[in-house]
């Protein structure tokens, strides 16, 4: 299923479970079940432990849901799939950083 292929997302803050059930075109049990399973799935809980869930948990929880219905992959293999994903964001980040500090020095270089 391509990300297209989804309802879009209203513009609140939070959502319910059912709300995101809906939006993901996932059964609510597959949810708790997936937040066992997924450290960086982790919905705030209010209120009698209801869960609420912001815009970045439904991307990420679109994210899982393709990797593990539309690509095949095992829930490790997902998970895998996610790490590496994260470690090359971070990476990617670390090396803009890495630019940025060293134009800052080249500009202090230059002042002296």
């Amino acid at each position: 299923m391509m990300v297209s292929e989804f309802l879009t997302i209203p513009d609140k803050d939070y959502f319910s479970i059912s709300e995101v059930a809906n939006l993901c075109k996932v059964k609510t049990h597959t949810l708790r079940f997936w937040e066992k399973e997924f450290k960086e799935l982790s919905p705030v809980k209010k209120k009698g432990n209801r869960r609420y869930y912001q815009k970045k948990d439904i991307l990420l929880i679109r994210r899982i849901r393709t990797l593990l219905y539309t690509e095949g992959l095992t829930i490790s293999g997902a998970k895998r799939s996610l790490l590496q994903k994260e470690e090359k964001s971070l990476q990617d980040s670390n090396q803009e950083t890495i630019r940025e500090l060293k134009d800052i020095l080249r500009d202090l270089d230059n002042i002296n």
